[in-house]
């Protein structure tokens, strides 16, 4: 007996799904033959899905493997260094105890130690009193612990593990901690405390200091720093060194299939749990898919296919009977849609048959709301509503109009609008009138522009006639007038002779010649320029010009142009604007500023009066010296002719050094009119540098000077500009002093150099400190009037320095000096053109 083929057990099946399928509606086929496409689609992806996931667990479970080992190799690697160096700390602080080592030998022997350990960023040795009795730094790191010898180091972290060693009398390492700082990059930083114990006395303690980037960079093996992104971090995940951007929360224990990580982390010992390694592995691919998820993908898709085409066959009858029809539809919808006048059609009767969608957009109400309804229509306002009664009496009695008529329209929301109809007749496909068709057209926003300009017009004139300056158009070659305003009027009342004042006085071409001007008929001369291209003379700008008419007793600014009239004819406008009172206060103001520059020098003096002081008392000390001596011997009879000239040219060189000094004081504060004259550089340098030496002697700041060889003369006032130099050299000192930096450190550098500025020759002066720099702050307010730094500064100094190096067509900029992230000082500058 033969065994039944795979074909002949199928027929059955296919028997049962052929009958139960042709008895089912279209609808329902259709909808089985769209369900069974989207079963076999979602089926398919959860596959994908679910395989793919499996794989990249495999995967990464390897990837946490090979992560666990390798990160406890870097940590033992590290742990057996940390080890070895804390032995050598250890065996430089049994050389303290022996003597083998002391305050003077301590910096040599610290050094051999930093150098065979490039993490340690430096080592201190302090007494029980936390007082630095040497300390060493390495040159190639940073670090916090830069207390020089003989003072007390006060931070809180070395001041408790400090104690834990003492108390322990064991090596103790600290808490890591980051120092941050806004102006350079944040430090962290890990330091070793071994206490020094002579025959059981407590004597102090060794400090090593250990760099975290330091001990990531030389303690992690090369070989896992490159397969992963490795980090140092504390006990509250925060990193420290490494590559990460930020710290990532620890992986807790929840669905650790679901969401595994390749990431592990081991803290170091002997530091303890205060101090972790990270590492996490770069990402890698994901492998390859199995041979089972092949043949699943490959079986689902035949699946899919299948019933897609299937599907396909089924509906691609229906699908192009329906596009007909839409294609159709749409067309006819969008032909009524896209209309933007409203349509509305009615029977002979009045009834409404049809509106489209611009008729609803326009009177709010939907098409279902209007079809059918007859009058009185509710788009009508109640007041028109016997008005609009009439006019569709006569619409529907055929008296129209082609031009139609305009009316009021009601929307849903009530507001009313202004709108324009047309009536025609409705005829069908016959020759027969089955109504009437209405066409509407909004016409709210042209009655709106009409209004608009009408005002316009009329606030136009308003403001001319209200305008604070006098506005006159005259044509060229005529006497006419073609506009006044109130003020012009008032001023040269309505004739062109005022116009044609104002043109000449202000040097521009005049409207009318003098010879027509003279001409009873000049009214009857043509335009001389008529025919010609004038496109080029209205676009040009207006010409500005200020006048004094003695007539009006006043200083006028006029400004004119020329313009198209609107006739055609080129015209010159002529506005004129009262300036007196502006040039009263521009002389005021010139007035007050050249009385504040002599207060400024006044009030500088004032703050140098212990320096000139100082500065006087040397030569006057140095005079009465002198005199005492040649007194004493001439009264013991031991003094000789030579000897008594010789300390009298002594006396008188004194007494003409004290008398410079008061020169050049008086000379600086003396007030005196702005005097601009081609003035030599290094003079006024020299002269600024004498009366600024005076306060940075007094400071013990030194004064470096850089000043080019045979300058060109400026024109400037030389006075003005010393007062500006005086003044940065006089601030830099202070800032120097404020700063308190060493005497190696105190040096205030003045450049004189000659450069180019826009193609311009300047000269420019350089004024660098070596201060503590402006905040930012400062810098953007530095310049302001009654704005200072000083507690009993007036804020007037430098506002008056830029005022004067812009009075001479200068510039003047401050900035902050920097190095390697570090400010070093300030630096001020300016230039003036050379002329």
């Amino acid at each position: 007996m033969s065994k039944p083929s795979i074909a002949s057990l199928f027929k059955p099946i296919a028997a049962i799904w052929l009958s139960w399928w042709t008895q089912q509606t279209p609808n329902r086929q259709d909808r089985f033959a769209f369900m069974a496409p989207l079963a076999a689609v979602v089926l398919f992806m959860a596959a994908i899905t679910a395989a793919f996931w499996y794989l990249r667990y495999e995967e990464l479970d390897r990837e946490q493997e090979v992560v666990r080992r390798d990160v406890e190799y870097a940590q033992q690697r590290m742990r057996l260094r940390l080890l070895d160096k804390q032995a050598q700390v250890m065996r430089l602080a049994r050389d303290i105890t022996d003597g083998g080592t002391n305050k003077r030998t301590f910096s040599t022997d610290a050094k051999a130690v930093l150098i065979q350990t490039l993490e340690m960023a430096s080592l201190t040795w302090v007494d029980p009193m936390l007082r630095v009795q040497g300390t060493y730094t390495s040159p190639i790191s940073n670090t916090t612990l830069t207390v020089a010898p003989g003072q007390t180091i006060a931070h809180s972290e070395t001041m408790h593990t400090f104690q834990l060693a003492r108390e322990l009398q064991q090596p103790v390492y600290s808490h890591p901690v980051l120092e941050k700082n806004p102006t350079t990059t944040a430090y962290a930083y890990l330091q070793l405390h071994v206490p020094i114990y002579n025959r059981g006395k407590f004597e102090g303690v060794l400090i090593a200091e250990y760099s975290m980037e330091g001990m990531l960079r030389y303690a992690v093996p090369v070989e896992v720093a490159e397969r992963y992104a490795v980090s140092l971090r504390d006990a509250s995940n925060l990193v420290l060194a490494g590559q990460a951007n930020t710290a990532k929360p620890k992986v807790t224990e929840v669905l650790p299939w679901l969401f595994k990580t390749n990431a592990y982390e081991v803290p170091i010992t002997p530091v303890g749990y205060e101090l972790a390694l990270h590492a996490e592995a770069y990402r890698t691919s994901s492998g390859l898919v199995g041979n089972g998820v092949f043949w699943l993908v490959v079986a689902l898709s035949g699946i899919t296919a299948w019933m897609l085409i299937g599907t396909w066959r089924h509906t691609k009858h229906r699908v192009q009977v329906q596009q007909a029809l839409i294609a159709e539809t749409n067309f006819r919808r969008a032909m009524e849609n896209s209309i933007l006048t409203g349509m509305r059609a009615m029977d002979l009767k009045g009834r409404i048959t049809y509106v489209n969608a611009a008729f609803c957009q326009m009177t709010g109400w939907t098409e279902e709301e209007l079809v059918g309804r007859l009058p009185p229509f509710p788009y009508w306002p109640d007041e028109d509503r016997e008005t609009l009664e009439r006019k569709l009496a006569l619409e529907l009695q055929g008296e129209t109009t082609s031009s139609g008529f305009q009316v009021r329209v009601k929307r849903k929301n009530g507001e009313v609008f202004d709108a324009r109809l047309y009536v025609s007749p409705l005829i069908d496909a016959r020759g027969q009138q089955t109504g009437w068709m209405t066409s509407m057209t909004d016409i709210t926003e042209p009655n709106r522009v009409r209004e608009q300009l009408s005002a316009a017009h009329d606030r136009f004139t308003t403001v001319l006639e209200g305008l604070d300056a006098s506005v006159s158009v005259a044509p060229l070659g005529s006497k006419e007038l073609l506009f006044a305003n109130k003020l012009y009027r008032q001023w040269f009342a309505s004739t062109t002779q005022g116009h044609l004042n104002l043109v000449t006085q202000a040097g521009q071409p005049r409207s009318l010649p003098e010879s027509e001007a003279a001409s009873d008929d000049a009214e009857d001369q043509d335009d001389g320029l008529m025919g010609l291209p004038t496109e080029g003379m209205t676009e040009t700008n207006a010409e500005n010009s200020e006048i004094y008419l003695p007539e009006l007793d006043k200083w006028l600014e006029v400004r004119s142009r020329y313009l198209n009239w609107v006739d055609g004819r080129l015209a010159q406008m002529v506005i004129a604007s009262d300036i007196t009172a502006r040039r009263q206060a521009e002389e005021q103001a010139r007035a007050q500023a050249e009385r504040a520059q002599s207060a400024s020098r006044l009030i500088t003096m004032g703050e140098m009066a212990s320096s000139v002081a100082h500065e006087l008392n040397q030569p006057l000390t140095a005079i009465n010296n002198y005199c005492s001596g040649m007194v004493s011997r001439i009264k013991a009879n031991n003094l000789s002719e030579k000897d008594l000239l010789k300390a009298l040219e002594k006396t008188a060189h004194q007494a003409q050094r004290a008398g410079q000094i008061i020169q050049r004081i008086r000379s600086f504060v003396k007030r005196s009119e702005p005097n601009r004259s081609p003035s030599d550089v290094g003079a006024m340098v020299a002269e600024a540098v004498e009366l600024a030496g005076i306060e940075m002697r007094r400071r013990q700041v030194r004064l470096s000077q850089v000043v080019t060889a045979r300058l060109p003369a400026v024109n400037v006032d030389p006075i003005l500009i010393e007062q500006v130099l005086v003044n940065l050299m006089r601030n830099a000192a202070e800032s120097i002093d404020l700063a308190k930096r060493p005497f190696t450190q105190r040096v205030v550098e003045l450049k004189v150099i000659p450069r180019k500025e826009d193609d311009q020759a300047v000269i420019e002066f350089i004024v660098t400190d070596t201060g503590g720099g402006l905040p930012p702050e400062v810098l953007e307010r530095l310049f302001e009037a009654f704005f200072s730094t000083k507690s009993e500064g007036m804020g007037m100094g430098l506002n008056l320095c830029r005022s004067i190096v812009e009075s001479h067509q200068g510039r003047m900029k401050a900035e902050n000096l920097y190095n390697a992230g570090e400010l070093t000082g300030c630096r001020f500058s300016f230039w003036i053109p050379v002329r």
